[in-house]
């Protein structure tokens, strides 16, 4: 009976907090789905997962095994390391015209450790930030874990589904907003904002003080036409990107931000406290990619004919409208003429088919249940095998 008594009474103590009470990222159960059918010897195709099919540059590896040779892998400043700092800097004079100090440049332990630095250094519990959907699903997630209130946007056609001021200075008419986030190239559906789009949307936040976050983990991967950086528009915006996408490197989790120069000093003492420092063998390989680009430009090539593929194929198979794939390596396809329940759609997919695919349900709690997410981010002949398995199984 005692023991009962104190079994029940640790019970209470460990109950989980209720800000941890987050909706699980989807395309993780998805991947643990489709790991269950491999590890029963069947073949999946993964479009499921934003995973390069390709591993880092070999500058990266070269300089990684250099760094282990020579024995002590210590830690760094919580910034990160100067040189790494200083070469993402140049990296904005190279591909962008433009100017950043490398004082204000931050490595993250991945975009995901941004988010969290941004919104702890930005917002305050209870401040409502503006996020659009479809959009990616840990945006919403991190700020509700930290308190926040993420406030969905929902994009339209008309605007190619990308957020214009009108709807963000709406939201903000009916309760102030304290942030907004985008992305460009975005995560699901791989559309893109024009240099004017990009402006424009910054101005009507900046005027409205609304504070500006701009995603841009696919920057190098886009098709239609070059991708804008926000840091290139204001000095006020904070940007986040990554190795993850571009250079091939998610498990080496490094990533990088671009912040205003009065949250360097907030976020420096957040990073220290966090994290004490990103792990030193990732920055030094990171900051070695950079002098792999043309090996990534390869690879690049690679995602547009897997793009040409699906734009093609799927069509074909059934599956004949997607929003559009400026960048990024997903496409956002249209179920409703099959389903209105994409959960479902996705596990027959996988049981049936063995092709993995994301519900946009994870992406987009409102319209959601009308899409998947496919990653295209594999070689052009597993596309071309996920083409033909989509068309048998649809028929």
């Amino acid at each position: 009976m005692h023991d009962a008594t104190l079994r029940n009474r640790l019970g209470q103590w460990l109950e989980p907090s209720r800000r941890s009470d987050v909706p699980p990222f989807m395309v993780m159960d998805v991947m643990a789905a489709a790991a269950r059918i491999e590890a029963a010897g069947g073949h999946v195709i993964h479009m499921e997962v934003g995973q390069p099919a390709t591993g880092a540059p070999k500058t990266a590896i070269a300089a990684a095994h250099a760094a282990l040779e020579a024995g002590r892998i210590d830690y760094t400043s919580a910034l990160g390391i100067p040189s790494l700092r200083a070469r993402i800097a140049r990296h904005y004079r190279d591909a962008y015209g433009c100017d950043v100090s490398p004082e204000r440049i931050v490595v993250t332990t991945g975009s995901s450790g941004g988010f969290i630095l941004a919104f702890l250094s930005m917002f305050e519990p209870g401040d409502r930030v503006a996020v659009t959907v479809p959009g990616y699903p840990p945006y919403r997630h991190i700020l509700t874990a930290l308190g926040c209130e993420p406030v969905l946007i929902e994009t339209t056609n008309e605007t190619r589904h990308a957020l214009t001021g009108e709807p963000l200075l709406a939201a903000h008419r009916k309760a102030p907003l304290k942030g907004v986030l985008v992305g460009s190239p975005a995560n699901p559906t791989g559309t893109m904002m024009s240099r004017e789009a990009l402006a424009g949307l910054i101005a009507a936040s900046e005027d409205a003080g609304i504070r500006f976050i701009s995603d841009e983990i696919y920057h190098g991967l886009d098709y239609a036409f070059p991708a804008v950086t926000a840091a290139s528009l204001s000095e006020h915006a904070l940007v986040i990107n990554s190795f993850s996408k571009y250079f091939c490197m998610t498990g080496w989790r490094v990533g990088w931000m671009v912040v205003p120069d009065v949250l360097v000093r907030p976020i420096e003492r957040l990073q220290q406290n966090l994290s004490i420092s990103v792990p030193s063998l990732s920055q030094i390989a990171a900051e070695a990619a950079f002098d792999g680009a043309a090996e990534m430009e390869e690879i690049k090539h690679g995602y547009q004919e897997n793009r040409r593929i699906l734009i093609e194929g799927l069509p074909k198979a059934g599956l004949s409208k997607f929003l559009p794939a400026d960048g990024a390596f997903y496409l956002y396809a249209d179920i409703s003429d099959f389903t209105s329940d994409s959960f479902e759609f996705a596990k027959q997919m996988l049981e049936q088919a063995h092709v993995a695919a994301t519900p946009g349900l994870d992406f987009d709690p409102i319209h959601g249940r009308s899409f998947i997410r496919l990653s295209y981010a594999r070689s052009a002949d597993e596309m071309r095998e996920a083409v033909d398995r989509i068309a048998h199984w649809l028929k």
